[in-house]
């Protein structure tokens, strides 16, 4: 039997594949060794956890901190009927309808979520001002997020500082420790702990970038702790803590080119929080201290030398209000305040903070430098109008506020971590931008295409006076 050459290379690969088969490892067997894992089940030991571990630290502290739920009512104005929109129809129906193409404003609510702080055993609890800001109904949940809720009432609020106080009906509740936030030294590590996204209950570490930040214009009255932990959107309210556990500030915002984390938080310091929180659990409301003048807010070494002042260390008076207490004890425009109480005056922003802290009726005494000569002066301080911040404040409306592209804004913008609020933006959460020439809030629209923002240095040379 002879065959050709295509059945000869048939039968070689058939002998060829049957070698290969014999050849080949067996189904669910295996020619490798098993692996040799190093296995070690029992935890990190006590002292190692104890120099290099902060997990002590944030079991002692999660139960104090909480969830803050508020709904508010938004109503629209009026837009256009979206059907309207179709060119076909509005050929039939007007360039506007015959409504006009508009609809009566309607009402709706929005949800949103922010971090706040237990600080007192019987239903205390400090966040952030703008976290509950026009809320029709604020809920507090314990456990971050997976324990009890409350709903919680809004015992005051200080728009200066961005602190509100809440409290729920609990008794027993795990109070934060608070120390004092003067203590705090750059290089200091800190935890910031909240609610970021609605994710859960989340820890970021950083350090003490500064202490005393301000001249942003974020709030009325500044003395920041700045940070590099991780702040974002849902962990206003939320606590900075440092490496004991302690409170010593309340997150608020950001500084950013685009409204996302970018290593530079602020926190308003536990001290200033304390001094609010007093005055909203015994009054109400924040009474401050009036001295009725107007201080030079952009002190240069250049208006330093024009005006013969040995330093910049000081507040420079820019005017006095008729018939404040700054005029009945004599304070004139020019005269350049060094000293309050025997304690030197850094600058403009802490005088205005150290007058602020004081109640109305406190007899305060300033060292004075007019004319080259030094004088004391002794002037009893009255009390702040109510209506000081949106008298004194160029308000723009919310037509100006909006059309901000955050793609162009100045890198020097501030953003304040709004709440989540899926119901208002269609981005996770709705941020709000400061213009920080103008000391105003900003209310920014994601899909916003008119850039209107300013440079820092720009902002800071545009508001020249403030008052106090």
């Amino acid at each position: 039997m002879k065959w050709n050459n295509n059945q000869i290379a048939l039968k070689l690969s058939s002998a060829l594949g049957l070698a290969l088969a014999l050849s080949w490892p067996a189904a669910g067997g295996s020619s490798n060794p098993p692996p040799t894992l190093k296995i070690e089940e029992q935890g990190i030991s006590a002292d190692l956890r104890a120099r290099t571990s902060f997990a002590p630290v944030i079991k002692k502290v999660s139960p104090s901190i909480v969830n803050i739920y508020s709904t508010m009512t938004i109503r629209g104005g009026q837009t256009r009927n979206p059907v309207l929109e179709d060119p076909f129809l509005r050929r039939f129906f007007g360039e506007d309808g015959e409504d006009g193409g508009q609809r009566a404003p309607r009402a709706r609510k929005a949800q949103s979520l922010g971090s706040g702080v237990v600080v007192s055993p019987n239903g205390y609890i400090l966040t952030a001002n703008h976290v509950v800001e026009g809320a029709d109904k604020v809920k507090v949940s314990l456990g971050g997020g997976e324990g009890t809720e409350f709903d919680a009432k809004v015992i005051g609020t200080d728009p200066p500082t961005d602190i509100a106080v809440l409290r729920i009906e609990a008794k027993d509740l795990p109070a934060i420790t608070i120390t004092d936030s003067d203590k705090l030294e750059v290089g200091d590590t800190v935890l910031a702990v909240g609610n970021p996204f609605d994710v859960g209950r989340t820890v970021t570490m950083g350090i003490v970038s500064a202490t005393s930040r301000g001249g942003f214009g974020i709030n009325a009255y500044e003395d920041f702790i700045q940070t590099d932990a991780a702040i974002n959107p849902g962990n206003s309210g939320g606590a900075l803590i440092d490496a004991e556990g302690r409170l010593v500030g309340i997150n608020t915002a950001i500084l950013s080119g685009s409204g996302g984390f970018q290593g530079v938080g602020f926190a308003v310091p536990i001290n200033l929080v304390r001094y609010v929180m007093d005055q909203i659990t015994k009054e109400g409301k924040v009474s401050r201290g009036y001295l009725g003048v107007r201080l030079q807010q952009d002190l240069t070494p250049a208006l330093g030398r024009k005006l013969n002042l040995p330093n910049l260390n000081g507040a420079l008076v820019a005017s006095v209000e008729p018939g404040s207490p700054a005029a009945k004890a004599g304070l004139k425009e020019g005269d350049f305040i060094t000293e309050l109480n025997d304690k030197k005056v850094a600058d403009m922003r802490q005088l205005r903070l150290s007058v602020a802290q004081m109640a109305p009726g406190t007899k305060v005494n300033l060292k004075v430098l007019r004319d080259g000569k030094d004088r004391t002066m002794s002037i009893v301080l009255g009390k702040m109008p109510e209506d000081m911040f949106t008298r004194n404040e160029r308000q723009p409306s919310r037509e100006q506020g909006q059309g901000v592209d955050r793609s162009t804004a100045s890198r020097s913008s501030i953003w304040i971590l709004e709440p989540n609020d899926s119901l208002a933006c269609p981005t996770m959460c709705r941020e709000r931008w400061f213009r920080a020439w103008t000391r105003t809030l900003m209310p920014l629209r994601p899909d916003s295409t008119r850039a209107t923002s300013l440079s820092k240095s720009i902002a800071t040379r545009s508001q020249t006076h403030s008052r106090q």
